[in-house]
């Protein structure tokens, strides 16, 4: 069976969802989501989005603000293009009925978090993620020119290699023709061929045992690029939100805003100790790489699984009002934020790296464009400021929306596109094979890619990697498509890179931390 529309959205957060909501009046737009429209990254987001709106804030602070937390190895072209557009993406996403929170005099209530200089964080209480979701929800629902694909799963970008050409990463002018993709409710493959792709499929939390992310953060974009001979970068740059909630056993796991920090909170050892002074002068308020590895540090020093957040001496009722989502999810673990600490600990949280894509968000694979989580644009370089994420991803969507509307009329479908080949292939006899080779992955990357590597882990790490990697390719070749077997492969190739990626760099920058090379390649003269 094959569809065709102009445009194929492949996910459905911020990114994918105001891309199509800018392209659809030019063409017909298919919305592909691997769950439902309610389930993204997006949703989850609690801190905000960073915009300079007010003196004494200006666009030069939140540019070195956002340089400094990237250890200056940021796309700067990229860095100015965020920060001098973001109050405009504001302003449309106000218009599409997003409501921020605003102070008694009428202006927005700003909040600031680790690494900004200036109060330049619009949110919604501890929730904004999900009332941006919420908004942007409504207006696709009921957008004529936009088709919703629920439970329908991205197998592989159709490339050249369909049409039976040998395809590397040499090959110029690959181009995009648009996804198979799996219907998972009738168990079909359709083949939807697009004019433009664009991929905002979110993150790679599956490849790690702990993480924030959403169980379908699987790193499918990044994967299904990688097959397709497309370029990736910088994914060693994996970011570990400081302050989750300690509770074991959750995942994803719930997490503790920085912007909690940002309104005083303190953090403690298990004996209530302060501790940040000892790390950097910003103590708390310092970047989320910079407290992870003091947090990570205190707790192997001390044999702890945990610290504590301390926001007992703020005043009760603007803790309630600020936080409520945070206070409701602890009162139900028997914790009081406004009296009691908060167990907290480092868990995966964001990716910086991932789909290289240009100044309009699109991949080195032509026709096709990604944005979000899945993509690198080079504005976080080696970290991620707090609340850069989101306005990334609607400015990037807007950039490849003007770039891809553009170009729309000298485009056409590829007609020759074959239809998914299954022959030979029968059901896997056991699930568990699937379900273990996962939990080896998440076990793998937690215990040797973590918040601190060392060359050896890195080399353990890929060795035990290339075992599973093999079995699982086997299983595949041998089995009826199933969005498991497919999911195992995308977290085993985005773990893969990532280790590649953190091998090559000799040095520690940002979020890669080798104690091999403490210190910069230029100061190390590598």
């Amino acid at each position: 069976m094959t569809r065709k529309f102009d445009f194929l959205v492949i996910g459905g957060g911020i990114a994918g969802i105001s891309y199509a909501l800018k392209v659809a009046k030019y063409g017909k737009v298919a919305l592909i989501c691997k769950t439902t429209l309610e389930e993204s990254n997006t949703s989850l987001a609690q801190g905000g989005m960073a915009a300079v709106l007010y003196s004494p804030d200006n666009f030069e602070k939140h540019i070195q603000d956002t340089l400094i937390a990237g250890d200056y190895i940021n796309n700067i072209d990229a860095v100015k293009k965020v920060v001098y557009e973001a109050p405009k993406q504001i302003e449309e996403l106000i218009r599409w009925g997003v409501k921020f929170d605003k102070a008694e005099d009428g202006k927005f209530d700003l909040h600031r978090e680790g690494g900004h200089s200036e109060f330049r964080i619009l949110h919604h209480k501890d929730n904004t993620g999900a009332e941006v979701q919420k908004r942007l929800n409504q207006k696709v629902l009921h957008h004529p020119n936009i088709e919703i694909f629920e439970y329908h799963f991205a197998l592989e970008i159709l490339t050249q290699h369909h049409l039976g050409q040998i395809v590397t990463h040499h090959t110029p002018n690959i181009e995009c023709y648009g996804a198979y993709i799996l219907d998972q409710k009738n168990n079909q493959i359709i083949t939807f061929l697009s004019k433009v792709t664009m991929l905002a499929t979110g993150g790679i939390g599956g490849a790690y045992l702990t993480s924030t992310n959403p169980p379908t953060a699987t790193g499918d974009g990044i994967a299904m690029v990688h097959r397709a001979r497309g370029v990736i970068k910088d994914m060693e740059f994996v970011q570990f939100h400081p302050t989750a909630l300690y509770h074991p056993g959750d995942k994803p796991s719930f997490l503790i805003s920085e912007a909690i920090r940002g309104y005083g909170a303190i953090l403690r050892t298990k004996d209530g100790k302060e501790f940040m002074h000892k790390y950097d002068e910003r103590k708390e308020l310092a970047p989320r790489d910079i407290v992870a590895r003091a947090i990570d540090n205190e707790m192997k020093i001390r044999g702890d699984e945990h610290v504590y957040l301390d926001v007992t001496h703020k005043d009760p009722k603007e803790t309630k009002k600020h936080f409520p989502t945070i206070y409701k999810r602890c009162r139900e673990l028997g914790i009081n934020i406004t009296k009691d600490y908060i167990p907290v600990a480092p868990t995966q949280h964001y990716l910086c790296g991932g789909i290289a894509v240009d100044l309009n968000g699109e991949s080195t694979i032509h026709r096709l464009y990604a944005a979000g989580e899945c993509s690198c644009t080079g504005l976080h370089g080696a970290n991620r400021l707090a609340s850069n994420s989101l306005i990334e991803a609607i400015v990037y969507a807007d950039a490849a929306a003007k770039h891809s509307v553009a170009r729309l009329d000298s485009l056409g479908f590829q007609e020759d596109i074959p239809d998914w080949d299954d022959e030979g292939t029968t059901w896997p006899e056991e699930m568990i094979l699937i379900t273990q080779s996962a939990r080896e992955v998440e076990q793998i990357m937690n215990s040797y890619v973590g918040i601190v590597r060392s060359n050896l882990r890195l080399k353990r790490a890929m060795s035990r990697l290339e075992i599973l990697f093999r079995e699982t390719e086997d299983l595949y070749e041998r089995s009826v498509v199933s969005r498991q077997i497919c999911e195992l492969r995308n977290i085993i190739s985005v773990s893969y890179l990532i280790i590649k990626q953190a091998t090559q760099r000799k040095e520690s920058r940002g979020l890669h931390y080798n104690i091999d090379y403490p210190g910069h390649a230029e100061d190390l003269k590598i």
